[in-house]
């Protein structure tokens, strides 16, 4: 027993800041981050505070001089919370955000969507397109079929420069094309928790490799989006609304619309879900950050299987 408690000790103290970086193998850059002081910080790979805006994020995205009229240093960020939050929300389901905006290297205010009388509800992600409009991940209350409880649905929307909602793409209109199979959809629906698809990623595809080939599945203005929770990754066509496309969310038995070369392991709880831009290395291919956690209906158990040979 002695033993076994020394070995699952923890330290007292841990390290922080910066504790290693290798020029020769990282990229030498700078980090982009919200705080726990509710600030968003951009550091050097040392660990240097660079900047800091007195805006909280969630997330900072940054916008190339091209999406910001020929400037650098501008944000999309959080720019209030709510003053109330609505019934049933908790602070980590999405509906803390009152308003987001573009703002300066200066903090300066640019562009604003939401107000505390019209709260949006902005989570986890936004995107600036290349016409100059945002997508936004949004949230809200909603009475759906088959649920006994309230639901958060989890919502993409691409708003213009005015402020004016111009697309609207709704997840709980389209559970059905998600693969759930009807155990999991029994599970989804007995688990009573209201955010039970979390989604935490909506990106536009970009130029690649499979729309080349003449896939239209992934047409480069069609919307990658992901559900944590759910363990299912999926293209939303921007024409019809229609989910074209999915990995999940039972990988382990994923047919994936066509043959595979090798088996995919179960994903648990992904974030930042995103096709690798041309240029880069695997330029095309689906990278996926596995969180790791509690996800999936019935719950996944976490393992890993190394592939064949």
């Amino acid at each position: 027993m002695a033993s076994a408690a020394t070995a699952l000790a923890l330290p007292s103290s841990f390290p922080t800041g910066t504790t290693y970086y290798d020029p020769e193998r990282a990229y030498n850059g700078f980090v982009l981050f919200p705080g726990g002081d509710r600030q968003t910080h951009l550091i050097d790979m040392n660990g240097n505070e660079v900047h800091r805006w007195d805006y909280e994020s969630f997330p900072p995205v940054p916008l190339s001089a091209a999406q910001a009229g020929g400037e650098k240093g501008h944000l999309l960020v959080q720019l209030a919370r709510v003053d109330k939050l609505p019934e049933h929300a908790s602070p980590g389901n999405g509906l803390t955000n009152a308003a987001v905006a573009e703002v300066n290297w200066d903090g300066d205010v640019e562009w604003r969507w939401g107000s505390q009388q019209h709260p949006v509800y902005q989570h986890h992600d936004m995107r600036r397109l290349p016409n100059g409009n945002n997508l936004v991940m949004t949230a809200g209350m909603r009475e759906l079929n088959g649920f006994d409880y309230p639901i958060i649905d989890n919502a993409v929307e691409e708003v213009d420069p005015s402020g004016r909602v111009v697309w609207t793409w709704q997840a709980g209109d389209h559970l059905d094309q998600m693969g759930f199979s009807d155990a999991g959809l029994r599970a989804l629906k007995d688990s009573e928790d209201p955010d039970f698809l979390h989604m935490n990623t909506a990106v536009p595809l970009g130029p690649n490799r499979w729309y080349d080939a003449g896939d239209e599945r992934f047409a480069p203005d069609n919307i990658l989006v992901n559900s944590r929770n759910a363990n299912v990754m999926f293209i939303v066509n921007r024409q019809s609304g229609e989910i074209v496309w999915r990995i999940g969310p039972d990988l382990p038995a994923l047919k994936l619309n066509g043959k595979l070369g090798r088996s995919v392991d179960q994903t648990v709880g992904a974030h930042d879900v995103h096709l690798i831009p041309e240029g880069l290395p695997g330029a095309g291919n689906l990278l996926i950050f596995d969180n790791q956690g509690n996800a999936g209906f019935p719950p996944s158990k976490q393992g890993f299987s190394p592939p064949p040979g």
